[in-house]
């Protein structure tokens, strides 16, 4: 079996996409049209030092795994038997299972990254080297109870969201646990309680859209478990303020029979979790 992934914000960088502009100009010239500005200028130059800003890295992301896709796509001879993308990249996932256009896919994004860099006050933390069971018994210490789990990302890499002040909290607490606390740079609680507020704007954007069949499935980042045709707009408006589901993601793919991943997009971010992942189940059945 095959699966492909696509990854999400912290694989961007300046010069992502240098090889593939030139050779899709029709869909970077639809991109600059519904963005209001040169999408080849932002991730080869960012003149203006914006590429990470969310409102400018998830729209960017957005299109250089899409052209990637259709760069793969026409070498590709074999079948694929899931999608799956990680936060950001679950819309290219969509994209390329048919659930629609890349025109439409980037006015979803573009939306979706205005509304979530209205969001401040928060932060965000990876906490490595202790698995995700200790992570959440630390958080049940009444000072940490108003910090959430953003991302499942591997057996020993978790992330969590909170404010400012609730993270500084945290990173002493984490660090005498034995564990890595690294805070990530953003603004924001992502995939936390405090994306609450921004996910009925998001919905009613998304019900101006109507949503093709799934052609392949795509792993929900919510449920680890495949779309629904019927769901699509729902799951989209979750993940928000939902944790990233990556381990029990991959978990579910290869639940269905050994399965090889490529990673599609800038970077190996997910290429090296879904090794780590692999690694801990192998480790399990050996035992």
């Amino acid at each position: 079996m095959k699966a492909m992934v696509f990854p999400g914000q912290g694989s961007q960088f300046t010069g992502m996409g240098e090889e593939l502009f030139d050779e899709f100009d029709d869909y970077v010239r639809v991109a600059d049209d519904i963005l209001g500005y040169s999408i080849k200028e932002l991730c080869l130059v960012d003149p203006d030092k914006v590429l990470s800003k969310t409102q400018y890295t998830q729209p960017a992301l957005y299109v250089v795994n899409a052209l990637h896709y259709l760069k793969r796509t026409q070498t590709l001879n074999e079948k694929i038997d899931f999608f799956a993308g990680h936060s950001l990249g679950e819309f290219t996932a969509l994209f390329a299972a048919g659930a629609f256009s890349f025109e439409q896919g980037l006015r979803l994004v573009k939306k979706r990254g205005e509304l979530m860099s209205t969001a401040n006050n928060g932060a965000m933390a990876a906490i490595i080297g202790v698995d995700a069971t200790r992570v959440n018994d630390i958080l049940k210490a009444p000072e940490l109870s108003s910090i959430d789990v953003a991302n499942y990302n591997s057996p020993t890499q978790t992330v969590v969201s909170g404010s400012m002040d609730d993270i500084e909290i945290a990173q002493s607490i984490f660090e005498e646990q034995g564990a890595i606390f690294v805070k990530l740079p953003v603004s924001a609680a992502f995939h936390s309680r405090y994306m609450k507020p921004i996910e009925d704007a998001f919905s009613q954007y998304l019900a101006h859209f109507t949503f093709g069949k799934l052609t392949v499935p795509v792993i929900s980042n919510a449920t680890a478990k495949p779309y629904q045709d019927d769901s699509i707009a729902e799951n989209l408006t979750k993940q928000l303020s939902s944790s990233v589901q990556w381990v029990d993601s991959i978990r579910f793919i290869n639940a269905n029979g050994q399965c090889r991943f490529e990673e599609v997009g800038p970077g190996d971010v997910l290429s090296k979790l879904i090794c780590a992942i692999a690694n801990k189940m192998n480790n399990k059945e050996a035992a």
